[in-house]
């Protein structure tokens, strides 16, 4: 039964040898876990990776193989008991029925809408217009639908309509390692280059050898140079979890060509909008935050500053304190985007969703306004415009 896993975790290209395997059977033999899926799962990912960058192909390889396989990171719920929760039917709407149905009136009705809601409800709701429940038009619970909600227990996101998010998400890291389809990203990023001699004079420098032998009476004077760097150097902010699931791939293209032209290149994650913090790990967010403000201070205005995200998101997200989806945000976003475009005059925006759709979006045109223009889609002629932009505005 291992052996199709070994090779399952091989084809997901998990660097996992025979002898990892053997440590896997021998931890089982000594009884090391029980018949937990859970457990096993643990164990298998703790004898088998060696590396964390690669908990992400374990896992897909992990689901893959055992058919059936719970997710291992179960979303936590406030203090709303999960009955009130459960699945047990979907809404389903036309479009006709979605345009009857009217949000709230804003963001501070719907936050004080729902602490009235969790002190009155004592019970199980489904199909209602009003408490916490599912498959109803309330605009708190899951797999309903209302204009303005707050997303309450659902696994994943359907219409793209919450105002917040009430569970704990996990977002898993780009993979850097992601081969590129076509070398076109890669010639597209290279024209944003600078290059200058850094480091050890330790390459030859032929013509000024031999010019100086040729002073030097034919007696041979070597000379050496540095190696010749880019000298650009990029700061990189992506955006990842929710609407942005739609986009992995091409961020890890983006992400893992970044990787390969820029040796200066420093990066962090965040979702939807700039707040008062970002993160280098998606799996340990939670407990190892950065703060934006010390990013502020850490890094020069040479660096340039590129966003990678969809910037589909309520409006509330990005003008409003408290909009944040996951978090009670002192200051709104704009306030923090402001910030950070004063420290770094070179930043742009790559957006992956198509540029003909942006003017639907308010959230877009929100973001657009406050970036002065500087938002490019992600294709290979908007990363081409992108880093023109980088390289030739000026501070």
């Amino acid at each position: 039964m291992l052996v199709d896993f070994f090779f399952r975790l091989r084809t997901h290209q998990v660097p996992v040898s025979i002898t990892e395997l053997l440590t896997l059977l021998g931890a089982m033999e000594a009884g090391v876990c029980d018949f937990s899926v859970d457990d096993f799962y643990f164990l298998s990912r703790s004898a088998l990776v060696k590396d964390e960058r690669h908990y992400d192909r374990f896992d897909q390889a992990f689901s893959s193989w055992y058919e059936g396989q719970q997710n291992a990171f179960e979303a936590v719920v406030g203090e709303i008991p999960e009955e009130w929760l459960r699945k047990q039917a979907e809404l389903l709407l036309t479009d006709e029925e979605k345009a009857q149905i009217e949000s709230l009136g804003g963001f501070e009705k719907l936050m004080e809408t729902l602490k009235e809601r969790l002190k009155n409800q004592e019970k199980r709701h489904q199909g209602g217009n009003k408490m916490i429940g599912t498959a109803g038009r309330s605009p708190f619970g899951a797999y309903g639908y209302n204009p303005e909600g707050v997303r309450i227990g659902q696994d994943e996101s359907r219409h793209r309509r919450a105002v917040k998010v009430w569970d704990k998400r996990e977002y898993r890291n780009l993979d850097d390692t992601r081969e590129i389809g076509t070398r076109n990203m890669k010639v597209a990023l290279r024209r944003l280059r600078k290059f200058a001699r850094e480091g050890a004079a330790d390459q030859l420098d032929l013509d000024s050898t031999i010019s100086s032998t040729a002073r030097n009476a034919g007696y041979l004077d070597i000379k050496m140079v540095a190696e010749k760097r880019n000298a650009i150097k990029v700061l990189l902010f992506l955006d990842v979890g929710g609407s942005m699931d739609d986009h992995v791939r091409v961020c890890e293209e983006l992400f893992s060509a970044a990787r390969t032209e820029f040796k200066y290149l420093e990066y962090y994650y965040f979702h939807n909008f700039l707040y008062e913090r970002v993160w280098k790990n998606n799996r340990r967010r939670h407990t190892e935050r950065i703060s934006t403000a010390e990013v502020l201070r850490t890094y020069g205005k040479d660096y340039r500053v590129i966003f990678v995200g969809d910037a589909t998101m309520s409006p509330y997200e990005i003008t409003y304190p408290g909009g944040s989806v996951e978090h009670m945000n002192e200051e709104p976003g704009a306030v923090w985007m402001s910030r950070l475009l004063e420290v770094f005059p070179h930043c742009v925006w790559l957006n992956p969703r198509a540029q003909t759709t942006w003017h639907y979006t308010p959230s877009i045109e929100i973001t657009t306004q406050i970036m002065q223009d500087r938002m490019f889609p992600l294709t290979i002629e908007g990363l081409d415009a992108a880093m023109r932009q980088l390289l030739h505005s000026k501070a």
